[in-house]
């Protein structure tokens, strides 16, 4: 029951990373920068602590009484992965989004799910699981196959969008003068690894949530594990992720002079305001519930695994339910089709794998 509990959470935390940018498409005269920051205080900055006051008395303490190194590492991981997400943007510019947002995923899902593990196997931890777990132990060597499953799904998606670039006369002037297959693959590779920090973040941060876990666990006996223990370690990480954030779009403020999007009288400011706080509390609820289905299938490669299954598998069913491939060939169509089925597959069989731990 806790594997299915599981995964239906990171599901739900899929769904809220796939689907968040659809209000900032609704943002009426203001640049990137100026809509992206402020949807970011609310995502990074005013949301986590909230979020946590109403799930974990005495947070502030726990970050407070936290040693420097841990707060240091998980700092750094979520600055880390603050440039990932930011080179995100050119991997999909010189690549395409098809291709460029395949490669990231796919990367950041391998990275993020088996780093952690080598890292275990050299610095044995109770609790955590080598890389030797994955080829040895039937619930690992499920998770493998899960792992490459899904990685063949992601294969067969950016096929099927480069199929589409094709059938609808392939790509646009400004999007032809853009691509760059090599330094476009450089970048998606930045990217793709430090997307994974995020997970690496949680990692570092794991002895402020533990300390919560215990808190509750003292509080409320015989009730399993606490939900809600990581809300006090994305407060950290996700500092690190507006610090990076923030210091870009204040270059590009300047740099582009849209300071001024906030007094443009055109821009209806108030829609705008409530359209990026919509948007930027949707993306922390991928997070929020991220943690949850942590609690329940712990912080390995399967709650990584899925986390990343369900964002891909969003985003392209948002595609078909949108029309997005209306007027592709059968066969474009049949590969996206197959890469949604197969993505699906490989989430059963990652959470399958959860029912053969001993």
């Amino acid at each position: 029951m806790n594997a299915l509990v599981g995964v239906v959470f990171h599901f739900i935390g899929g769904f809220a990373s796939g689907s968040f940018y659809v209000p900032y498409k609704k943002v009426a005269g203001w640049s990137w920068e100026a809509m992206w920051i402020l949807g970011g205080l609310f995502s990074w900055i005013l949301v986590p602590p909230l979020a946590a006051w109403l799930t974990i008395p005495g947070f502030w303490d726990i970050i407070g009484q936290a040693e420097t190194s841990v707060l240091s590492y998980t700092f750094l991981f979520g600055l880390l992965w603050g440039i990932g997400g930011l080179t995100y943007g050119l991997g999909v510019r010189y690549l395409g989004v098809s291709l460029g947002s395949s490669v990231i995923l796919g990367l950041s899902m391998v990275f993020g799910s088996l780093m952690p593990a080598f890292y275990y196997f050299f610095n044995q931890t109770a609790g955590k699981e080598g890389i030797d777990y994955f080829f040895t132990e039937p619930a690992g060597i499920c998770v493998m196959i899960g792992l490459a499953v899904c990685v063949v799904g992601i294969y067969l998606c950016g096929r099927a969008g480069m199929l589409k670039e094709r059938n609808l006369g392939g790509l646009e002037a400004g999007a032809k003068k853009d691509y760059n297959f090599g330094l476009g693959m450089l970048v998606a590779i930045i990217s793709g690894v430090l997307s994974a920090c995020f997970n690496f973040g949680i990692e570092s941060g794991k002895p402020m949530a533990e300390v919560a876990n215990t808190l509750w666990k003292a509080a409320h006996p015989g009730r399993g594990e606490f939900l809600y223990q990581n809300n006090v370690t994305y407060i950290v990480i996700l500092w690190g992720g507006f610090t990076t954030n923030f210091l870009w779009c204040a270059y590009l403020l300047l740099k582009n002079k849209t300071f001024s999007d906030y007094k443009n009288k055109k821009a209806p400011f108030t829609k705008n305001l409530l359209l990026c706080a919509v948007a930027g509390t949707t993306w922390y609820l991928q997070f929020f519930f991220y943690g949850m289905g942590e609690s329940r299938l712990g912080n390995g490669a399967s709650s990584w695994i899925l986390h990343m299954a369900f964002i891909i598998l969003i985003s392209n069913a948002w595609g078909v339910v949108l029309k997005e491939w209306k007027g592709v060939s059968k066969p474009t169509y049949r590969a996206i089709i197959a890469g949604i089925i197969t993505i699906i597959l490989s989430i059963g069989i990652v959470g399958f794998a959860k029912t053969l731990e001993v």
